[in-house]
């Protein structure tokens, strides 16, 4: 079959035409992958908390007599819990306490962080007071007849008088002290106030004048506040004397006025 030239030229040039195409046209290469993503490195640990540390722990003085106090004292660093024991319990970081403990006694400071704990003990030692010394007996009663023979003065007078002299003033008046004392302490008891006289003159003359003396100073007694029904008075003129000589040192001891218990 005899083919058209214009038909065959045509088609040459078609086959022609394209492999001039296919052959110009240049293979493109693939695109590269993306590189990784670049991490941040994560941040360094944080430093670890520094444990707890327990610079002095001390008790002043660290014995003593029961009742008597002590003191505590104490410092702690780094420290966010802080306790004593025997019932101390939390404290600060740095102080004292003082402490009355009834018996020997060991006290523990616990001190505690995050980092660590720490601990240290002391101990005070408690002894037992000296027993208090015996009690002195109770002073013995003394009796309203042993203080006036004891404490009481007798009254000088003048001879052949019955006034009272100044030394028979502050005897009489020390008297009337000692004689409230004994009226106060027993209400029953009561006085004489006795007269008497040196050996001259008769004994009818020195009962008379014994009289005389033991009313004045009783009088005086009375005028000093001294309850006048506690006194009554007696002469016994020259029948008592406290000394016989025959001079007159002698005879001024006898010329008297003296206190003797009551009947």
């Amino acid at each position: 079959m005899r083919m058209n030239m214009r038909t065959l030229c045509a088609a040459v040039f078609t086959v022609v035409l394209l492999l001039s195409v296919t052959a110009c046209k240049k293979k493109v290469a693939a695109a590269p992958p993306p590189p990784p993503p670049v991490n941040n490195p994560p941040p360094p640990p944080p430093p670890p908390a520094p444990a707890a540390r327990i610079n002095s722990f001390t008790v002043e003085p660290n014995s003593i007599q029961r009742g008597q106090a002590a003191t505590l004292a104490w410092s702690v660093a780094n420290a966010t819990d802080i306790n004593i024991d025997q019932g101390v319990g939390a404290v600060q970081a740095n102080g004292n306490r003082q402490i009355t403990p009834n018996n020997t006694a060991t006290y523990t400071l616990m001190a505690r962080s995050a980092g660590g704990m720490d601990s240290r003990a002391v101990t005070v030692t408690v002894t037992a007071p000296p027993a208090p010394p015996p009690k002195p007996p109770p002073p013995a009663k003394v009796s309203g007849s042993e203080m006036l023979g004891r404490e009481s003065q007798d009254a000088y007078f003048d001879y052949d008088k019955s006034d009272v002299r100044d030394d028979a003033r502050r005897a009489l008046t020390a008297d009337a002290d000692l004689l409230k004392r004994i009226f106060a302490a027993d209400p029953s008891f009561t006085v004489v106030m006795e007269g008497h006289c040196d050996e001259r003159g008769s004994a009818e003359y020195n009962l008379g004048l014994g009289d005389r003396r033991s009313t004045a100073a009783k009088d005086f007694l009375v005028q000093l506040g001294v309850p006048s029904d506690k006194i009554r008075t007696i002469s016994y003129g020259k029948d008592r004397p406290v000394c016989t000589d025959a001079n007159e040192t002698c005879y001024q001891r006898n010329r008297r006025g003296h206190l003797a218990p009551g009947q």
